[in-house]
């Protein structure tokens, strides 16, 4: 494989923590198995999260390509866009954000932390219109005489998806040294290329376990249909010589709710409990949906006692400050 040979510029502050959620366990009481969280969310740049892996290896290309400026979309709340910004201003470059304004658009959160980092915000009604937007933004900087790179929604593209081909490593590792190997590692899955990241590298370094991703508002079949092409373009990247087809990507989609961005009852109950036993903060849109996932998977009985499982913290706090009148009333 040719992971090593890729460049990237530094964001990170590598290994995240690994650690084991006892408080958590108590509450669930009796049979609960071993639960540890690998926190992503303490990456160590601009309150941190899963896109910053990504960055690293998609800033240094965008670097390598004489590029002056980033152009990127998302939603309102958006801790991809949140992390680009950080992102291009430590590396100068100019960076132009595209995010929807479908849930609102209130001045709090992560779009608070853009307008403070100073950064071209460029609001849109709804995310069909992001496209369209993102086009003229690019036609706006060449005309200006910048040379701009587009990195789509979540950085989920071959090169960003490679940083969590790197995180399994980093993971194994970490298993390794504390005696684990668990059986499945669950995490938030909305843009694809966290989860097809993670799919190549479970593969590509024997991870013991299955990764399920949980969806943030989509399908499962959906889903897998439109990140098989990443998946494999991932894979070929790296040169590793495997074959993959939709069924490598497990996909828990009973949690999302009415859709993305829409807090649901048992995420909001799951943010609450990891924020009374173990001072853990999740959030809506994402992470509280994925812990919902795991914590019911473990009070139906899908785990014995003597496992363990691997939660995967991909960030977002800053984004829960917009919830808080579903969270704590107003």
């Amino acid at each position: 494989m040719r992971l090593a040979g890729f460049p990237r510029f530094p964001l990170t502050t590598l290994p995240t923590p690994l650690t084991r959620a006892r408080n958590l366990e108590r509450a669930l009481g009796p049979g609960c198995p071993r639960i540890y969280i690998k926190r992503d969310d303490l990456t160590g740049i601009a309150f941190g999260g899963n896109k910053a892996r990504k960055l690293e290896y998609v800033l240094a290309d965008a670097i390598r390509n004489g590029s002056t400026a980033v152009v990127t979309e998302g939603s309102v709340q958006s801790n991809h866009a949140r992390l680009t910004a950080a992102a291009a201003t430590l590396a100068g470059l100019k960076v132009v954000l595209v995010l929807d304004a479908r849930h609102g658009a209130e001045v709090e959160g992560n779009l608070f932390l853009d307008r403070l980092m100073g950064v071209d915000v460029r609001i849109v009604p709804e995310a069909p219109a992001r496209a369209e937007a993102v086009a003229a933004v690019i036609e706006e900087l060449r005309s200006a005489g910048e040379v701009p790179y587009a990195i789509p929604t979540g950085a989920s593209m071959p090169l960003g998806a490679i940083g969590y081909v790197a995180f399994v490593l980093e993971l194994t590792k970490q298993l390794f040294e504390i005696g684990e190997t668990p059986g499945r590692l669950y995490f938030a899955s909305g843009s694809g290329g966290t989860h097809s990241g993670i799919v190549v590298g479970a593969r590509a370094f024997s991870a013991p376990f299955v990764p399920v991703g949980v969806s943030d508002g989509d399908p499962a079949a959906a889903m897998r249909e439109k990140w098989l092409p990443l998946l494999r373009a991932t894979a070929e990247l790296i040169g590793l010589d495997a074959t993959f087809d939709g069924d490598d990507f497990v996909i828990e989609d009973r949690f999302y709710g009415k859709g993305y961005g829409e807090p649901t009852a048992d995420g909001l109950d799951a943010i609450r409990l990891l924020a009374r036993t173990e001072a853990v903060f999740l959030e809506p849109v994402y992470t509280g949906k994925a812990m919902a996932a795991l914590l019911a998977h473990i009070r139906e009985g899908s785990f014995a006692a003597d496992e363990s499982v691997v939660f995967l913290h991909t960030g977002g706090g800053p984004s829960l400050f917009a919830f808080r009148d579903e969270l704590v009333g107003p």
